[in-house]
């Protein structure tokens, strides 16, 4: 190369880096949280042409403009069949008796997420791995019309093969099943090939939650995913939580060499809500098929039989995900733990939080509050364990108590409780992946007797347990304080 061409290369490289940089500073900030464009920048001004190529492959968090076209017009749909003072005086007959923060919630996740807060449920909470799958298939085997079944991951392997056959002899007397799952989740676990041969031939009717085929058509920023779980029979009996349809292991030889098992929590509820939790599989499987199924298998939360009873329960499904405009269930967080008066308790497998949600948190020990956090003492991902960590020290100073489960079980459990009566447990994370990125489902309950179940788990995970202390912490290593604040940074990276 001569001298005259090597500084034309040179030149040409210095003035695109500068190009790079100052096409970043104007479009990066549009729109972004402070914290997420500061990260991107960094990331871009440290290594430019690798980091605008990251940028340009996973910095933007929408999904394509005929997906969040779609949930606009679902949510449309609903929100006609849903006359909201209908539902407020026949479905919340006692909506008079609820405080004013509660009524306040509810109607902001109805404006967000279209569905309301309706009474007359029962919830029942399920923390044995496998007993769980075994009531879904349990009640699999008593459905009529249909099973609608979506899980972030599908496998079909020893514990799961109980739930794969009562969907075949659900199929087999005339019962239409059908099942979403994760694209890019479900292709992962080592027994893919397996999966999906068997649901072709039990013949459900099943599809992929966003998947990325390209050369289908269908491509979207690749870490955008469906994380939810649930299961709808007949729209009388509903699951949701944080369980996979795998194996505690995940069917995966890195977690058995480890001998890791993942802890869970789900939820049985009968009653109104059911018609929200199956009005939640019915758009994203109208997302992703376009078959429109609210005239043949909605069942309308009117003629769904409510509990009279003084322990039924007021429930509110909570949707959120990148078709959505606004972060429908950090609002919901951040609304709960601002109005608490006595304690918050929080259990989250991955806790990142994002400012807002830690002002939140320690503005309620100011307050005097007593807040706990359940984590596992070990992590299966490693650099979203050294993020939850770079949080610990903040915590513990504010007076946050925080409970390590021990390994190796990695609590996977995803719930939220306030003072003595309130409630929410689903497919989230507290942690800015689950607010921005994922498609979730929450439950948001008012009923003393499902939080004192709820206390009764929590009660199990303490005596499991063991707590943090900040003297204990304050003798963490530099390396590993060093490697928890880069793993803080990069979780910024939405």
């Amino acid at each position: 190369m001569s001298a005259d061409l090597g500084w034309w290369v040179a030149t040409a490289l210095v003035l695109a880096d500068w190009v790079i940089r100052i096409i970043a500073l104007i479009i990066i900030p549009r729109d972004r949280k402070p914290t997420a464009a500061m990260s991107w920048l960094l990331a871009i001004f440290l290594i430019p042409f690798v980091g605008i190529v990251l940028f340009l492959l996973i910095g933007n968090v929408k999904l394509p403009r005929k997906r969040r076209d779609r949930q606009l017009e679902i949510n449309g749909i609903i929100a006609e069949r849903v006359d909201a003072a209908a539902w407020a005086s026949d479905l919340t007959p006692d909506r008079a008796t609820w405080p004013a923060w509660f009524a306040t919630a509810t109607e902001q996740n109805r404006v967000l997420g279209a569905l309301p807060a309706v009474g007359g449920n029962r919830a029942e909470l399920i923390g044995d791995y496998g007993a769980s799958i075994d009531r879904m298939a349990a009640d699999i085997d008593t459905a009529e019309h249909f099973v609608h079944v979506e899980f972030y991951i599908v496998a079909i392997d020893d514990t799961t093969r109980g739930f794969f056959a009562a969907m075949e002899r659900a199929v087999q007397r005339g019962v239409t099943v059908r099942l979403l799952l994760d694209h890019v989740a479900s292709r992962r676990v080592s027994v893919h090939e397996a999966t999906f041969a068997e649901l072709d031939r039990i013949g459900v009717k099943w599809a992929f939650l966003l998947p990325v085929q390209p050369f289908q058509g269908k491509y979207q920023r690749p870490d955008l995913r469906n994380h939810r779980k649930l299961v709808v029979v007949d729209g009388r009996v509903a699951y949701t939580g944080s369980q996979n349809l795998i194996d505690r292991s995940y069917d995966s030889p890195k977690n058995l060499k480890r001998g890791l098992m993942w802890q869970e929590l789900v939820t049985r509820v009968t009653g109104p809500t059911v018609a929200a939790i199956n009005a939640v599989f019915l758009s994203d499987w109208y997302s992703e098929t376009d078959e429109v199924l609210l005239e043949t298998e909605h069942v309308p939360a009117a003629q769904v039989e409510a509990d009279a009873s003084p322990d039924a329960l007021v429930c509110q499904v909570v949707p959120s995900g990148p078709a959505y405009e606004q972060e429908n269930n950090l609002r919901l967080f951040l609304a709960l733990v601002a109005s608490a008066q006595e304690r918050v308790i929080i259990t989250s497998p991955y806790f990142v939080p994002d400012e807002a949600m830690m002002y939140a948190i320690t503005s309620a020990r100011l307050r005097g509050l007593e807040v706990q956090l359940f984590v596992s003492e070990i992590g299966d991902q490693g650099s979203v364990w050294h993020a939850q960590r770079s949080y610990y020290g903040a915590l513990l100073r504010a007076g946050v108590r925080i409970f390590l489960y021990p390994g190796p079980y990695i609590l996977h459990a995803k719930h939220l409780s306030i003072d003595d009566d309130v409630a929410v447990i689903g497919s989230s994370n507290m942690d800015i992946r689950s607010f921005n990125l994922n498609f979730e489902i929450s439950l948001l309950v008012r009923g003393k007797t499902f939080v004192a179940d709820m206390r009764e788990v929590e009660a199990g995970y303490r005596a499991i347990g063991r707590e943090l202390t900040l003297a204990e912490w304050e003798q963490e290593p530099g390396t590993a304080t060093f490697l928890d604040g880069v793993a803080r940074l990069t979780s910024a990276l939405q």
